[in-house]
C-alpha cells in the first residue's frame, strides 16, 4: 500500500482563497407548516435535526441511533444570502482548515468535514467540544479554500470533489500505475443511495438509505461512524448523482441517521470515477478523527 501524498497530482497549482460562513440556527418549515415530519412508517416525529452548535456528536462517533433527524456532528455554517452561501458551499472542501473569529472562541481552529443540509445550505466544521462551548450562534467562522480543481495527474479518469490535497494525502491508497484504490471502511450498494439522487455533487451530500434495518445488519453498514470514508457502488457523481454499472463514489460520512425514507446518515462526495478507473480496498481505520488528527 502506498500514501496518497505519492500520488501526483496538479496541488502546487491550486489556489488558496478565504471563504466564510457564520454558525448557522437550526430552522424548521414555516406556517402553517407544522414542525412535524413523517417517518418512513407514517408515524410523525419531532427530532433535532441539522444546523446549530451541537455539543455531544463528533466525528467519530457512531452515525446511528441517536434521537435526531440527520444531525451535523460539530456546527453547521451558512451565508444568509443565496449566491454567497453557494459559494461557501463549494469552495469549503473536506480537510480543510477552519479559525473562529468572532466572540468568546475566537481563534479557536477546527476543519471542515462535510457539506450538508436540505439543499447544500450548509457546510460542516470540526471543533474540539471545549471550542464549542464557548461558542454561539452568529459567530463567523473562516475557512482557508483549496482543493477545488485538484486532479490525479497519472488518473484523469478520477474527478476529484471537494477534497483538500491535506486529505487526499492521508487518505490510503495503492495503485499498480493504472487504477487507483482507496481504502474505506465500507462499500455502500448502489439500490441504497437516496435523497440527494438527480441533484448537483459539488454541495451538499448523498444520503444511504437506511429503512430496511435487517440488510444494513447483514452488510455492516449498521455500524458506520460519522467521518467513515466510504465506497458507493456503481455511482457516478461527476456532476450530479445516478446508477451506472461500473462507476464508483467515495465520500464521507458526515450526518447522522434519520426516520425519514430515504435520509439515512449523509456522505459528501470526494471522488467518483465513471468506468472502473478507481477502485476500493477494505480499511476500517479509514476515519478523519484518525487520518487528520482531530481533537475530541
Amino acid at each position: 500500500m502506498t500514501a496518497s501524498s505519492s500520488l501526483a497530482t496538479n496541488a502546487a497549482n491550486l489556489v488558496a482563497v478565504s471563504v466564510a460562513g457564520h454558525i448557522a440556527h437550526p430552522g424548521f418549515p414555516g406556517l402553517p407548516a407544522e414542525p412535524y415530519r413523517l417517518a418512513a412508517d407514517g408515524r410523525p416525529f419531532l427530532l433535532p435535526a441539522y444546523g446549530g452548535i451541537v455539543y455531544n456528536v463528533s466525528v467519530g462517533d457512531r452515525a446511528f441511533g441517536w434521537a435526531a433527524d440527520c444531525v451535523h456532528p460539530g456546527i453547521s455554517l451558512r451565508q444568509p444570502e443565496d449566491t454567497r452561501n453557494r459559494g461557501l458551499n463549494v469552495y469549503a472542501c473536506v480537510g480543510n482548515r477552519a479559525k473562529v473569529m468572532t466572540g468568546p472562541a475566537a481563534g479557536a481552529k477546527g476543519v471542515v468535514t462535510g457539506k450538508s443540509g436540505r439543499f447544500s445550505e450548509q457546510v460542516i466544521v470540526h471543533f474540539p467540544r471545549e471550542a464549542r462551548k464557548a461558542m454561539a450562534v452568529g459567530d463567523q467562522i473562516v475557512i482557508r479554500s483549496e482543493g477545488i480543481g485538484m486532479e490525479l495527474t497519472d488518473h484523469p479518469g478520477v474527478m476529484m470533489k471537494g477534497i483538500a490535497p491535506e486529505l487526499l494525502a492521508a487518505l490510503p491508497s495503492r495503485t499498480d500505475g493504472k487504477r487507483v484504490e482507496f481504502g474505506v471502511v465500507a462499500r455502500i450498494p448502489a439500490h441504497l443511495a437516496g435523497a440527494g439522487l438527480g441533484l448537483t455533487s459539488d454541495g451538499g451530500s448523498l444520503h444511504m438509505q437506511s429503512t430496511d434495518r435487517a440488510l444494513l445488519a447483514s452488510l455492516g453498514l449498521d455500524q458506520m461512524r460519522l467521518g467513515d470514508i466510504v465506497a458507493i457502488e456503481d455511482t457516478d457523481s461527476r456532476y450530479n448523482h445516478g446508477y451506472l454499472r461500473g462507476a464508483c463514489t467515495i465520500g464521507v460520512v458526515c450526518a447522522t441517521d434519520g426516520p425519514r425514507a430515504g435520509f439515512g446518515p449523509g456522505i459528501a462526495i470526494l471522488m467518483t470515477a465513471p468506468a472502473g478507473e478507481m477502485g476500493t480496498f477494505a480499511e476500517p481505520a479509514a476515519n478523519l478523527a484518525d487520518l487528520l488528527k482531530l481533537e475530541a
